[in-house]
């Protein structure tokens, strides 16, 4: 690995969605987004719903939507552990359409906080894969 990447790992909890050298990553956070370069101060981080994007060692950009989880970067190692991870590729733009439609009805419904939290996430997850889908029209 050349001075100029980080080994990275993102890890969903169904499947493992990248593996290997990388330039840049560029995550969600609550307050914005973060860029992680090699060499990288040492840190966790919490992320959340939304586009992720990174620079493999080629220099081709991979892009993709994550759910909420954290990013470990330590000694030039970088792992990314989320919930979900998807390529727009792989979206189903019909079903993310209809996510979006229950979980804005179950929104309108929710008789608790518990369910209320519950249902905007499930809403922000629909509505960043939508805009994933959208963007990049795959």
């Amino acid at each position: 690995m050349s001075t100029n990447t980080f080994f990275l790992q993102i890890i969903a909890t169904d499947k493992v969605f990248f593996k290997g050298p990388c330039q840049k990553l560029i995550i969600p956070l609550l307050d914005g987004e973060k860029e992680v370069l090699p060499h990288h101060e040492d840190m966790v981080i919490a992320v959340t719903i939304g586009e992720m994007r990174l620079m493999n060692e080629s220099g081709e950009w991979i892009n993709g939507v994550v759910g909420d989880g954290f990013v470990q970067i330590i000694n030039n190692r970088v792992t990314l552990l989320v919930d979900t991870a998807e390529r727009p590729e792989d979206i189903d733009e019909r079903r993310a359409e209809e996510a979006r439609e229950r979980a804005e009805e179950q929104l309108r419904q929710s008789k608790s906080i518990q369910e209320h939290s519950h249902f905007e996430a499930s809403l922000a997850r629909s509505l960043a894969r939508l805009r994933l889908k959208h963007k990049y029209e795959i």
